[in-house]
């Protein structure tokens, strides 16, 4: 082997292993990351209409910050606020709450489930079940005071983002291999992508949940704001969904004897949660990329796995970058050559 190509591989393992560390030094910040990505994008709109009529670029940058921090903000302190209280007394009722005490009065309330409520109790630990259920609530909002300070960071790199957008695009022009239409796809592709699953997804379930909530409410049920936010973490996920926590408390209100209550709720669930998508998705998407179903629940369960929190965010953009370049790749070896020839 000659000089000059061990010290090509050398620069090429120097440059692997300072890139591997990088990403370690970053991982902690990717969430903070993927969701103000995510945010300069939906709201770049908005920054550019700011920046037409103030043009010094650090203010521009942050009113719009400002602005988004207003928009957010405001509604994830009181919703915080509010189920950190419902979700410390729902956890002291449910320990407080006798299980068996509970089954015993469902049985006597509808005589023809008390066999099968007898062998519930024989076969399944209840109480062991209720009190991990209390204890998961507590560790979720632990969690969402977590995020709280994530959302922090999340607007300070947002304002780096939304400033300095046009020198990072460059930047990264400059390095990918790929002609210009072709990195103009990818760029196009990723925000489509986000677009798609902030609108699309993530706004239509927290819509669903929000439907939810104020069903539980108006029916009298207890933390309806706690459970309003569980049923729209559940619609994210595409095999899962809201009606995870209200078929349970439609049977439930019904073998406690509130037929009425338990009917209003599942035709509520069923023809107002369950279709809203239907309604909604068209509205706020649009003509942007939609992507299949399977394919959705590939990337959002994976990326959870994967990358946590940002999953949401990163999974499926993974998947579009992915797509998109395997169509760079037909397109070039179909075609003989590059998609584009350079000028």
């Amino acid at each position: 082997m000659r000089r000059d190509r061990l010290l090509v591989l050398v620069l090429i393992a120097a440059t692997g292993i300072c890139l591997y560390l990088c990403y370690l030094i970053a991982s902690p910040f990717l969430s903070a990351l993927a969701w103000a990505l995510a945010l300069a994008i939906i709201t770049h709109p908005l920054h550019r209409w700011i920046g037409r009529r103030i043009h010094h670029p650090n203010i521009a940058a942050a009113l719009s910050v400002l602005l988004i921090a207003i928009v957010i903000l405001g509604p994830v302190v009181f919703v915080t606020h509010n189920l950190v209280q419902q979700a410390t007394a729902s956890a002291e009722q449910i320990k407080a709450a006798s299980a068996e005490g509970l089954l015993i009065l469902i049985a006597e309330r509808n005589p023809r489930v008390a066999p099968a409520l007898a062998w519930l109790e024989t076969n399944v630990n209840v109480t062991g079940q209720i009190e991990r259920a209390s204890d998961g609530i507590v560790s979720f909002m632990t969690g969402s005071i977590w995020a709280v300070g994530e959302l922090l960071i999340t607007l300070f790199l947002l304002f780096f983002l939304l400033r300095d957008r046009d020198r990072g695009l460059a930047a990264l022009r400059s390095v990918v291999p790929l002609s210009e239409p072709e990195a103009d796809k990818i760029f196009r592709r990723v925000a489509d992508t986000i677009h798609a699953t902030v609108f699309g997804t993530l706004l239509v379930a927290a819509v669903q949940g929000a439907l939810g909530g104020l069903m539980f409410w108006w029916l009298g049920l207890p933390a309806p704001l706690l459970w309003g936010v569980i049923m729209g973490l559940l619609a994210i996920v595409p095999v899962l969904g809201a009606f995870v926590i209200w078929v349970p408390a439609a049977l439930f209100l019904g073998l406690q004897g509130d037929w009425g209550k338990a009917l209003i709720l599942t035709v509520w669930g069923t023809v107002v949660i369950g279709l809203i998508d239907n309604l909604l998705y068209p509205i706020l998407v649009g003509k942007k990329l939609r992507l299949h179903t399977v394919l959705v629940f590939i990337a959002i369960v994976g990326g959870l796995a994967l990358f946590g929190g940002s999953g949401l965010i990163l999974g499926p953009v993974v998947l579009a970058i992915t797509d998109a370049l395997i169509e760079i790749w037909r397109r070039r070896t179909s075609a003989g050559g590059a998609a584009t020839p350079a000028a």
